[in-house]
């Protein structure tokens, strides 16, 4: 159970001591019938809430799939540029929306965008063994050496990398070489820095998988919805094809 008021300011409708001029209006209505106070309590189960007639999710935490655009931060809120949060439709919006992990700004792909803590740390703790697939546009080939040293887990100047696997992938259309890596960290430009080590330059990189959920390819860039509970449980479910094969 939840105060309206609270649930109004959570929903970025109004701040609390403004929902009672908004009940008073007839603004809003529970299960169908306009109410006329905003101290009274929600059951976010069972009830139905409707403001000016556009209905408001209740439910207790929201897990939306993203399709982050490149040039946008993975962040809340950020004074110099738009983030990820901004690029949420109305009816999406709820303060204390997060996104679960990052991905650099010029990368793109699935971003998962939660207000609950314990799944997203549940999702990113590499204990976890939660793996984030990436797909890499390269300007070299990936070679069976790299494939190895990925496996080996890479020693980076200041970061120990868990072994991860790495396939190359038939070439884009324009012939340049194309690869496919699965980690279960996300350190800050991980990916980028990992194929440096081996002598490649990422000139693209895009997040298509997190566990078993894919990347929905309905969704262009910048566009997002609401995950079923079903698709939830398959980013735990185990994933054979990301584990490394060590040489």
């Amino acid at each position: 159970m939840e105060r309206l008021d609270k649930l109004l300011s959570l929903h970025n409708i109004c701040s609390r001591r403004q929902a009672a001029a908004l009940t008073r209006a007839g603004q809003v209505r529970l299960n169908g019938v306009a109410v006329r106070r905003a101290d009274i309590h929600v059951d976010t189960a069972r009830d139905t809430l409707e403001v000016n007639g556009k209905p408001l999710l209740l439910q207790q935490h929201l897990y939306i799939m993203m399709h982050k655009p490149a040039g946008v931060l993975s962040a809340s809120r950020d004074p110099h540029g738009k983030t990820v949060v901004d690029l949420l439709p109305p009816e999406l919006q709820r303060r204390g929306l997060f996104p679960a992990g990052r991905l650099d700004k010029d990368t793109e792909g699935l971003l998962i965008l939660t207000d609950d803590g314990d799944f997203a740390h549940r999702m990113l703790a590499p204990k976890k063994h939660v793996a984030k697939w990436y797909e890499a546009r390269l300007d070299l080939p990936v070679t069976p050496q790299d494939a190895d040293a990925f496996a080996r887990g890479l020693e980076l100047e200041d970061l120990h990398c868990l072994p991860a696997l790495l396939q190359a992938l038939p070439p884009y259309g324009d012939g340049t070489p194309r690869a496919r890596v699965a980690v279960r960290e996300g350190k800050f430009h991980q990916v980028k820095r990992m194929f440096l080590s081996v002598g490649k330059q990422v000139l693209y990189l895009k997040r298509i998988k997190i566990g078993l959920l894919e990347l929905d390819p309905a969704l262009c860039p910048g566009e997002c919805r609401l995950l079923q509970e079903s698709e939830l449980e398959t980013i735990f479910l185990p994933d054979p094809l990301a584990e490394p094969r060590r040489p």
